[in-house]
């Protein structure tokens, strides 16, 4: 038996209404994978029924897919695009793009000394000098911010090294670079200390030293 034609138009039946969506969604979405799969196709599908719910379906990714689409819209390539309007947009693009790089350009040679300054107000030197001061501040920040973190490194490897020195030493039963210049330094106190303290004979002797009996 030969099914009949359905004709075109929307179900008033909302129960037949779902049904009908349901089995030609998956139906969709079936022949979509089909074709992406039979003819190495770049295929993705995008449906949203009537309550909002999103159905999807993408042999690439989604994201990738609408990269490339959004490439090819831009560039004129998708059907009814106006490439005379395209290349219209592109040069007022680029036009402005160049009236940023003089702008930039030309604060580059004022910051640089690069340009006359003779035709500047005093007030448009006085922000010259004050962007100079800030970017020499930020400078100095950054300087010494990157002194400090070099430091805190080389304590932290110090630190690192004495600690393995002392586990070494305490495994070979040898003193550590520490302990030893402890106790060198203990020892050179104790000996000052000792020859300040001890007397020190003397013997008073006027005349000349012929003289002198022993």
């Amino acid at each position: 038996m030969v099914r009949g034609k359905i004709q075109l138009k929307r179900i008033e039946n909302a129960a037949s209404r779902q049904v009908t969506f349901s089995k030609r969604r998956n139906g969709l979405l079936k022949k979509a994978h089909e074709l992406s799969v039979l003819c190495d196709a770049e295929v993705s599908v995008i449906i949203f029924s009537q309550r909002g719910r999103l159905f999807e379906f993408s042999s690439h990714g989604m994201p990738k897919t609408m990269d490339r689409y959004y490439r090819h819209a831009k560039q004129g390539q998708i059907g009814g695009s106006d490439s005379e309007s395209n290349l219209q947009q592109q040069k007022l693009e680029v036009a402005s793009m160049a009236s940023k790089i003089e702008f930039l350009e030309q604060s580059k040679r004022k910051l640089l000394g690069q340009c006359s300054l003779s035709s500047y107000s005093s007030d448009e030197l006085q922000d010259i000098a004050s962007q100079l001061e800030r970017s020499l501040n930020n400078v100095r920040a950054r300087k010494a911010q990157l002194f400090s973190e070099q430091i805190r490194e080389l304590n932290s490897k110090e630190r690192l090294l004495l600690e393995e020195q002392a586990r070494l030493c305490e495994k070979c039963g040898a003193k550590s670079w520490v302990q030893a210049t402890h106790e060198q330094e203990n020892e050179t106190y104790f000996s000052l200390s000792g020859n300040s303290s001890s007397e020190v004979g003397t013997e008073l002797f006027i005349g000349l030293p012929e003289f002198r009996k022993f």
